[in-house]
């Protein structure tokens, strides 16, 4: 067996700078709740617009037994005590503003209200109720009789047949809005189609969504048209009658609820005063943080004295020192923060200042990470963990920060322009495109060529796809 030494070099990550590097990644309101937490406990870190009754050793629980000397040296004077005022003439103190929705009734109610005004026995109403249950916030049942059936016998300890269960699915789709309780959106679409007037566009859309859905859903239109038989202008009255149904019954209250359940508060806000952009971080609700001045003086008058102690108060003593420590770190940390965000961001609208002027995307500059770790002096990863998950409101509206990040490209001068921008031309020569007749990839990409910008079509469809517009064949119409 043979032994040998081996040299090994390993960098380790002290457990506070990892509290520090999560400090970054979470936005205003996670910090907000991270405060809250340290303040409930740590009793040495306490808000400065708060008062804190006096506490002594003697309420001290001694849960250290490990002795160690302890060293006044940072606590002695009030000098060294931080007391970091964290809404300095940086920091918004204005009541920010915040996306936030708050609906009267929630879908399930407005349900319930209508199965209320059935007559249905006790059997049946709780049938229809659990049916509602399992509808999602968009208006679809995405669970199939069965399933159900063995779920209610298994909670509710009740035996039902599949076609009870059938029947109540029927009641609610009875229900306002129509197509509500749908198992799919073919399903949906013809639900809706039965409650309107049985004109001969109706039916014929109605035919095409029971017979020829795919290829609708794929808009094949001429295998369609002649499938039917029909001439053009009864086909597209019977497609228009299709393209005016809902395919989200439950869409009004899916976007209050989406909008209620995440909310968005911005972590900066830019104003332009005059040409000026100002860089403000939204602090409103992050307390002036200081270490608690009763435990530095216990600390103090108690370690002075240190040939009286027993050891009850000497590890009385050490969970003093610990607390007081860790209040400092966090004080020191949560400045650092805010000084690493505001030079970041700072930093963000240096570089975009034309768009923070104007709101014209097309004034966007290629930026990436590394661009702002080089103006900084920060690591990418930092700037990484800065940009995500925050928000900035500006004079146009509220933004992600990812939103300012972009590739960049050359025109046919050698002139950087930023992905945006091609975003942005793309976006609105599809937006003035004959719908009859789409521009394909291919041909965006001819036109780009023409305006100076020189990309393949497979960076077209790349682009294309990010803005979730679908293919030409999918934007077509009649």
């Amino acid at each position: 067996m043979r032994q040998g030494l081996q040299q090994k070099l390993q960098q380790k990550i002290a457990p506070q700078q990892i509290q520090f590097i999560k400090m970054l990644e979470v936005n205003t309101l996670e910090m907000e709740e991270r405060i809250k937490q340290e303040l409930e406990e740590n009793p040495a870190l306490e808000d400065s617009g708060e008062s804190n009754p006096e506490e002594s050793f003697d309420d001290i629980l001694y849960n250290n037994e490990q002795n160690e000397d302890l060293s006044l040296g940072d606590y002695r004077s009030e000098d060294d005590i931080p007391d970091y005022k964290l809404r300095s003439g940086n920091y918004s103190e204005d009541n920010t503003p915040g996306m936030s929705v708050s609906a009267d009734s929630s879908f399930r109610d407005f349900l319930l209200d209508q199965l209320n005004l059935k007559l249905l026995s006790e059997r049946e109403s709780a049938l229809t109720e659990y049916v509602i249950g399992n509808i999602d916030h968009d208006g679809y049942l995405r669970r199939d009789v069965e399933s159900m059936v063995d779920d209610y016998s298994f909670h509710v300890g009740i035996t039902v047949s599949d076609d009870e269960m059938r029947e109540a699915v029927k009641v609610v789709q009875s229900f306002e809005p129509a197509g509500v309780a749908a198992m799919t959106l073919r399903e949906c679409l013809m639900l809706q189609l039965e409650r309107k007037e049985q004109t001969d566009a109706v039916k014929l859309a109605y035919k095409i969504l029971d017979t020829r859905f795919e290829e609708f859903s794929k808009k094949h239109f001429d295998k369609i048209l002649k499938y039917t038989n029909a001439s053009e202008d009864e086909f597209k009255a019977a497609v228009t009658e299709i393209t005016r149904l809902n395919p989200k019954p439950g869409g009004a209250w899916e976007s209050e609820y989406e909008l209620g359940s995440s909310t968005i508060i911005p972590d900066y806000v830019v104003e332009n005063d005059n040409g000026v952009l100002n860089v403000l971080l939204n602090s409103k609700n992050i307390p002036d943080l200081q270490i608690n001045r009763n435990y530095s003086e216990m600390f103090e008058e108690y370690s002075n004295n240190k040939s009286n102690q027993s050891k009850d108060m000497k590890d009385a003593v050490l969970f003093v020192k610990q607390k007081l420590d860790s209040a400092k770190w966090f004080i020191n940390a949560v400045k650092q923060r805010q000084d690493t965000l505001m030079a970041t961001m700072q930093a963000i609208v240096n570089k975009q200042s034309e768009f923070f002027i104007s709101g014209d995307e097309t004034k966007l500059k290629p930026m990436i990470l590394k661009d702002i770790s080089d103006i900084t002096g920060f690591d990418v990863s930092t700037i990484s963990r800065v940009s995500n998950n925050k928000y900035v409101q500006t004079d146009f509206g509220i933004y992600s920060l990812k939103f300012f990040f972009s590739e960049s490209m050359q025109n046919e001068q050698g002139e950087e322009v930023s992905a945006i921008e091609i975003k942005k031309i793309l976006e609105e020569c599809i937006a003035g495109e004959n719908k009859r007749s789409p521009l394909t990839d291919d041909k965006l990409a001819e036109i780009l060529k023409d305006k100076g910008y020189v990309i393949a079509r497979r960076t077209v469809a790349k682009y294309r796809e990010q803005m979730n517009i679908p293919v030409a064949r999918m934007r077509k119409e009649i």
